[in-house]
């Protein structure tokens, strides 16, 4: 073999190692990216729970909600009085299904939507001890909702976790005698919608 014929030999042999190198190098750079996605998704997933792991919802129900909200009302077609129970479960396991949440209150049938916003309270007070920043999260939603039957339903459970005293009624100027907070309304004349945004005081 010539001396010419040994050179592009060595050139190509050099070349191939030189690619191969390079594409090594690529993989390398692919997985350590791979790597910090999965990372950040873990990250993301963990601050989004508000339970223990035995507690949280199945990661593909949570997957099926998220890609069909209504899958959920036909799943309970005939148990809806499990709607709240239900949907209460998907919001502590995984705080990012909210917007199927707001999917899912456009779809539902008036008589549905109270348990929705039963279920989004119950979320927000499981999660305001362990993971504040998802029921502030919550509630923000449920702010800009603006949807008055799922809001009756956020509120009614907000008066249902309120401890009242039981304490004799006083007596107005006019001698009538002021009538008792009931429900979703108060004021003299229970004619004035409650505030559903009112801190709940936390029981001791």
């Amino acid at each position: 073999m010539n001396d010419k014929a040994k050179l592009q030999r060595s050139h190509d042999a050099r070349k191939h190692d030189t690619k191969r190198s390079g594409t090594r190098r690529l993989g390398l750079l692919a997985a350590i990216a791979m790597g910090s996605t999965i990372a950040a998704i873990s990250a993301t997933a963990c601050k989004a729970q508000c339970v223990e792991l035995s507690e949280r919802a199945s990661p593909l129900v949570l997957q099926t909600f998220a890609a069909d909200p209504g899958w959920l009302l036909r799943d309970l077609r005939n148990k809806r009085e499990d709607l709240t129970p239900r949907l209460t479960g998907y919001l502590v396991s995984d705080i990012s299904v909210l917007p199927a949440v707001r999917t899912l209150a456009s779809e539902a049938p008036n008589a549905d939507r109270p348990a929705i916003g039963a279920a989004l309270r119950r979320a927000e007070a499981r999660c305001l001890r362990s993971r504040p920043e998802a029921a502030q999260k919550i509630n923000e939603f449920v702010r800009k909702l603006e949807d008055y039957t799922v809001l009756s339903g956020y509120s009614a459970e907000v008066e249902a976790s309120r401890e009242l005293p039981a304490a004799p009624l006083p007596s107005g100027r006019s001698g009538r005698a002021v009538r008792p907070s009931t429900g979703l309304m108060n004021g003299e004349y229970g004619t004035e919608l409650k505030d559903p945004f009112a801190s709940v005081p936390l029981p001791h």
